[in-house]
Formats: C-alpha cells, sequence, structure tokens
C-alpha cells in the first residue's frame, strides 16, 4: 500500500499565479505548471533566503520532501525560461495557513499589544488592500491613474485599451 500524501502548509498565497513570455500570442505557447508547493519552497528557500530544515518544518513536510519540491520547481522554472513557455502556478495538496500574531490594541495586557481582536483578521479587502494612496496603473499600456477609495483597481478597466488594471503604491 502506497503511503498517502502529507497535506503540506503554504503561508502566501500569490498575488501572480500566470506568467508568460512578452509579444507572443498566449495561443500559441506551450505551458508548465508550478504547483502551489514547489512555489512555496522557491519562495522560503530562495526568497526568504531560509535554510531547508527550517523551511520543511515550516511547510510540515520531511527535508528531503522539501528538496524534492524545490528541485521540480527550479527544474520547470529553467525549462519554460529556456524553452519560452507559460508559468501557470496551481494545484498540489496543501492547506493555506495564515500566520498567528498579536493585535495592537491596548486591551488587558498591560501594554504588552493584547488587544480585543488578537490580530487574526485580515482586514476588509482579505489582505490584500493597499491603503488610500497610490495609483492604478495598465500593465500593457502603461496608463495610470489616481486610486479611488472603495473601487479595487483590479475592476477598472483601462481607457486606453481595456486591459483590467493593476495597484501601485
Amino acid at each position: 500500500m502506497v503511503r498517502p500524501i502529507l497535506t503540506r502548509r503554504i503561508f502566501f498565497q500569490p498575488g501572480v499565479t500566470y506568467f508568460k513570455p512578452a509579444g507572443i500570442p498566449l495561443s500559441s505557447l506551450a505551458e508548465t505548471i508550478l504547483t502551489v508547493e514547489e512555489f512555496e519552497s522557491i519562495r522560503l528557500k530562495d526568497y526568504e533566503n531560509m535554510d531547508q530544515e527550517k523551511a520543511a518544518k515550516k511547510m510540515n513536510i520531511s527535508q528531503p520532501t522539501f528538496s524534492r519540491l524545490l528541485e521540480s520547481g527550479r527544474k520547470k522554472i529553467a525549462t519554460a525560461i529556456v524553452k519560452g513557455q507559460a508559468i501557470r502556478i496551481q494545484g498540489g495538496n496543501f492547506e493555506m495557513v495564515m500566520p498567528r500574531g498579536r493585535g495592537l490594541g491596548q486591551g488587558l495586557g498591560r501594554g504588552r499589544g493584547f488587544g480585543r481582536g488578537e490580530g487574526f483578521g485580515r482586514g476588509r479587502m482579505g489582505g490584500f488592500a493597499a491603503g488610500p494612496v497610490g495609483n492604478c496603473i495598465c500593465p500593457k499600456c502603461g496608463y495610470k491613474e489616481a486610486h479611488q477609495v472603495g473601487i479595487p483597481c483590479y475592476q477598472k478597466k483601462c481607457p486606453k485599451c481595456g486591459s483590467p488594471m493593476i495597484r501601485r503604491q
């Protein structure tokens, strides 16, 4: 009997899940699928500079499994770049884990930051809001306009080319 695969813990949901070479129509591109676990292993090791043992423990997997995920993810990214393929981040066997922390309220915690809410919320925009300042920018043509409070940039269309806008500070 095959041993069941453990659920991997993921602490970061990528905001962008698709990358493609510029100037090549999507219909003519081959696609490489990078699992969320492979993405997380690359993020922890290469972006956060975490050692493999600590990163594996954080993801709730063994160090050899972490090493295999890292190697597989790096190989997929390298192949996609060399062959000019698109990269899609999706799928896998994982659970999202929200980081735990303490709120900054005054409460009854004797000045140690123990507010009523314990700091577990993600805000009204689910943790993706950038506040009232910033600009909405078209990633296609570069058109820029001031962000309007209450209207997410991704819901706006560029008046020049019709592409969805993105948020930049």
